[in-house]
């Protein structure tokens, strides 16, 4: 069995792109790095619960209300959740600036990080032109993401026999479709309006695509998502930026022959 290490704890964490509710949820993965990763204020940068797939049918699992036990016990911990709904939880936008106890809900938030950079946190889909100027071919995108999540098993079925490692067709599918609608557009606009707004950096998620780089001067970071990576994007102490790929992490655990099983430890 899998062991992780317990509190690990970082200044901040962003996660983005949940998709509670989605068949293709890692929320297994996702609850494991909650019992094992703390910090002083955590950031949900949108698409934490996917309103679009329950539309469509109910899929709700347990470990999923699992995690979203474990953000309540964290708020009720003094961990600052600050919750920026995206484009498949919009339904919560109604709650912008609403304040419960340690739990935030933004449109957007600024956050400073220890070594004095200032970044803006959005989830990004107001400045993705599919959902904004074809909101019909997102929801359809949506849909074939989730037979390409359910695809995914028997092709990772095939090459687990082959010897092969792990790989996401939905992911590919989903980064292929928005570069070829949106290019390089989304990022550039996302970083456009960091400067604007006096950021030197911005943090966002919407795209399942984790990465952080410089686009013209301007920071820019993408959290990824749970669906098919398993990412999270955390502060050290110092202020760096660091992408932590946790569902990677655990399938390497996994993959190390053990000659006596380990139970998993919890926090």
């Amino acid at each position: 069995m899998t062991r992780y290490k317990t509190s690990v704890r970082y200044r901040a964490i962003f996660l983005s792109d949940m998709h509670l509710a989605a068949r293709a949820c890692r929320s297994e993965d996702l609850l494991s790095f909650l019992k094992s990763h703390d910090a002083a204020v955590i950031f949900l940068v949108g698409d934490v619960i996917d309103f679009w797939r329950l539309r469509r049918g109910p899929s709700w699992r347990a470990s999923q209300t699992e995690v979203i036990q474990q953000f309540l016990a964290k708020a009720q911990a003094g961990t600052r959740l600050v919750y920026i709904p995206g484009n498949h939880d919009e339904e919560l936008r109604i709650l912008a600036g609403t304040t419960l106890g340690t739990l935030e809900v933004r449109l957007r938030a600024i956050h400073d990080t220890a070594d004095g950079r200032r970044f803006l946190v959005v989830h990004g889909d107001e400045f993705d032109d599919v959902v904004n100027k074809a909101r019909w071919l997102a929801v359809l995108g949506d849909i074939a993401y989730d037979v390409a999540s359910a695809v995914n098993v028997g092709v990772n079925v095939v090459r687990r026999a082959m010897g092969m490692s792990y790989w996401s067709l939905s992911a590919w599918l989903k980064y292929r479709a928005k570069r070829i609608f949106n290019g390089s557009k989304f990022e550039g606009l996302l970083t456009a309006e960091a400067r604007r707004v006096g950021a030197t950096g911005v943090i966002c998620g919407h795209i399942h695509h984790a990465c952080v780089r410089i686009i013209d001067g301007v920071q820019y970071v993408n959290t990824g998502d749970w669906v098919d990576s398993g990412t999270a994007v955390v502060e050290h102490f110092d202020g760096r930026l660091e992408i932590v790929r946790w569902t990677d992490q655990l399938r390497a655990i996994e993959s190390k022959p053990s000659k006596t099983p380990v139970a998993p430890v919890t926090s």
